[in-house]
C-alpha cells in the first residue's frame, strides 16, 4: 500500500491524458499542438509517468511513437477512467437538468432506420433538449464501438454472438426475416406463394459475407434451394431504393417492415421464414454503469419491443 500510495500521489489525470494524446497523434510535437502546449511540457508529463511507475511506456523510432506493453496496459485502464469520469459529468448534468443531455447509440442499419428512429422521436417529444448520436452500421462495427466506449449501448440482431465476458445481452424479441417487394410489384398482390416460385425472380440481397447474408443463405437452404442470382448485393438503403422500383425482391428482418416509410413503400410476401428468427437485443458493456439518460432510453427500448411483440401476434 505504501508503494501504491507513492505512485498515486505522483500520477495525475493530466499526465494520463497527455499519454493518450501522444499515442493517438504518434509524436510528441503533434500531441503538443493538439494539447495547445509545448513539446517539452509533453515530454515532462511522459517522463513523470514513467518515473512514477518505474517502466518505459513509449518506444520512440523513426516511424513515430508506439506504446510498450506497459503503455498498452495503462492506456486500456486509462480509457476506462476517462469514460467513467465523463459518465459522472453526464450524470451530474442530467440530475441538475433532466431535460438535457446526449446519448450515443450503436445499431445495425436495419434497426436504426425504423425502431431506433421511432424511439428517438418519442423521447424527443418528452425531452426536446436531448441530443443523440446514432452510429448506424453493421453488427460487428456496433460491437466494436461498444467495446471502444464510443457508444452507450447497442441495438442489434444477435447473429454473431458478442464477447460474453465483456458484453451484457438483453434479448428483446425474436425477429425472423421476411420476403419483400415494392408496393407496385405484381407479386405483392399474391395471397399464396412459395419461395421456390421466386427462384427466377431478380433479387437484391445483403452481401454473402455479412451477418444478414448468412441468414438469407440459411433461409434458402431450409427450402432445399440455392441462393438465386443476386442482381445487386449491398446494404439496406440501396436495396430499398431498388425495391421501390417494383422490379426486385429481397429479404429483410421483419422489424424493418413495422415502421414507416418501409411499410408504406414495400410489401411483405406471404412466405413463412420462421427458421430465420434471430434475437433483437440491447447490448451493453459489462462493469460499465449506464448514465441516467441511457437508462431512460433503455426503458423506452423495452416498451417499444413490447409493442412490437404485440404487433407480431
Amino acid at each position: 500500500m505504501d508503494a501504491f500510495g507513492r505512485i498515486e500521489r505522483r500520477l495525475s489525470l493530466h499526465d494520463l491524458r497527455v499519454l493518450m494524446v501522444v499515442v493517438q497523434a504518434g509524436s510528441m510535437s503533434k500531441a503538443a499542438k493538439l494539447l495547445a502546449t509545448s513539446q517539452p511540457a509533453v515530454s515532462r508529463s511522459i517522463g513523470e509517468l514513467e518515473q512514477a511507475l518505474g517502466v518505459r511506456l513509449l518506444e520512440r523510432s523513426a516511424q513515430g511513437i508506439e506504446p510498450t506493453p506497459f503503455g498498452h496496459a495503462l492506456l486500456k485502464r486509462g480509457a476506462a477512467v476517462f469514460d467513467e469520469l465523463l459518465h459522472g459529468i453526464k450524470d451530474i448534468r442530467f440530475l441538475a437538468d433532466p431535460t438535457t443531455g446526449e446519448l450515443t447509440i450503436g445499431a445495425s442499419i436495419a434497426i436504426a432506420e425504423g425502431f431506433v428512429a421511432s424511439l428517438v422521436t418519442r423521447l424527443s417529444r418528452s425531452y426536446p433538449r436531448l441530443t443523440f448520436q446514432v452510429h448506424a452500421t453493421d453488427t460487428a462495427a456496433a460491437y466494436r464501438a461498444l467495446l471502444d466506449r464510443r457508444v452507450d449501448l447497442a441495438l442489434v440482431h444477435i447473429i454473431e454472438p458478442p464477447a460474453q465476458d465483456m458484453m451484457q445481452v438483453e434479448p428483446l424479441l425474436d425477429d425472423p426475416h421476411v420476403v419483400v417487394a415494392g408496393a407496385h410489384n405484381a407479386l405483392a398482390r399474391r395471397r399464396r406463394i412459395s419461395l421456390a416460385q421466386l427462384a427466377e425472380e431478380p433479387w437484391v440481397l445483403p452481401s454473402p459475407d455479412q451477418p444478414y447474408g448468412a441468414v438469407v443463405l440459411e433461409a434458402f437452404r431450409a427450402q432445399g434451394m440455392r441462393v438465386p442470382r443476386t442482381v445487386v448485393a449491398s446494404t439496406l438503403p440501396l436495396r430499398t431504393t431498388l425495391l421501390i422500383t417494383g422490379q426486385f425482391l429481397s429479404m429483410v428482418p421483419r422489424v424493418v417492415m413495422q415502421f414507416p416509410p418501409k411499410n408504406r413503400l414495400l410489401r411483405t410476401l406471404p412466405i413463412d421464414l420462421r427458421g430465420t428468427a434471430r434475437p433483437l437485443a440491447m447490448v451493453t458493456l459489462k462493469k460499465r454503469t449506464l448514465n441516467p439518460l441511457a437508462n431512460l432510453f433503455a426503458d423506452y427500448v423495452r416498451e417499444g419491443a413490447k409493442q412490437l411483440r404485440k404487433m407480431s401476434g
